[in-house]
């Protein structure tokens, strides 16, 4: 078949991605006060999320059964994981009363990302800054409390500034780099590591699957098709990237968790 039999469409010059996107008209919106709040594809990629996490453990759990059903079991041996490769790796037995903050974590992370795979949607909700920065706040707010609540404030501070173990001359140069590390910068890291690798697949995958279709309207049929079975190759792979970065800032949150529960020694 000759590139000129081929769908228009196909014909159409390879368009690479940019920042817009990211960009997304609104829908619907609405001014409460001097403020216009919009409702776009984000927005309700951010609904469907919050619903499917709600019906996954609606019809999952309403009516729990001694002898799990399929369903009921794929999503007791997801809250499995998190408990046992999450909660007690990183707290231990004293932490179980994380396991619903974290597997809330873990479960709205997920889906989140996994959308970027899904057709019709082709993007990950966590490639927007604003999402994984309020988990990471909330994260921050939460392991903070649990310190001060445990150790008290100066306590806490005492815990943090100054780490057990460490000889006194080194406090000088430790003092200021614990302080600045566990306060100020963990939530930073945290917002950056997922929205980053999110991003990146994103991006990936755009050019990947969009070189694919200028590829194989041109001569060179065989890069086409190269650049077609990649485009594949990292479905696959970021299907792995979803469940890694959801293990990844669930895992942290509780190590962050742990370390402000330690006692001194």
């Amino acid at each position: 078949m000759s590139p000129g039999s081929l769908p228009m469409y196909l014909a159409a010059p390879f368009e690479k991605p940019t920042t817009r996107d990211f960009v997304w008209p609104c829908w619907a919106s609405v001014k409460i006060g001097g403020v216009t709040i919009c409702y776009n594809f984000i927005t309700f990629l951010l609904t469907l999320t919050f619903v499917a996490f709600i019906l996954l453990f609606f019809f999952a759990f309403r009516k729990p059964k001694i002898v799990p059903g399929k369903f009921q079991l794929l999503m007791e041996t997801g809250i499995d994981f998190v408990r046992n490769q999450i909660v007690m790796q990183m707290i231990g037995p004293e932490g179980l009363g994380w396991l619903p903050f974290l597997s809330t974590l873990f479960f709205f992370i997920f889906l989140g990302n996994i959308l970027e795979v899904i057709p019709g949607f082709s993007f990950p909700l966590n490639s927007r800054l604003g999402f994984p920065l309020v988990m990471a706040l909330t994260s921050w707010v939460i392991y903070n409390g649990v310190g001060i609540k445990r150790h008290g404030l100066l306590g806490y501070l005492k815990l943090v500034m100054f780490p057990p173990g460490a000889p006194k001359l080194l406090y000088i140069l430790l003092t200021p780099i614990e302080f600045f590390s566990v306060i100020i910068l963990r939530p930073i890291t945290l917002t950056i590591r997922l929205f980053a690798n999110m991003v990146a697949g994103h991006f990936l995958l755009s050019v990947f699957f969009l070189g694919s279709l200028a590829l194989v309207a041109g001569f060179p049929y065989v890069l086409g098709i190269v650049s077609f079975g990649v485009g594949v190759a990292l479905v696959g792979f970021e299907i792995f990237v979803a469940s890694l970065q959801a293990f990844i800032f669930s895992m942290l949150t509780a190590s962050y968790i742990a370390g402000a529960m330690a006692e001194e020694h």
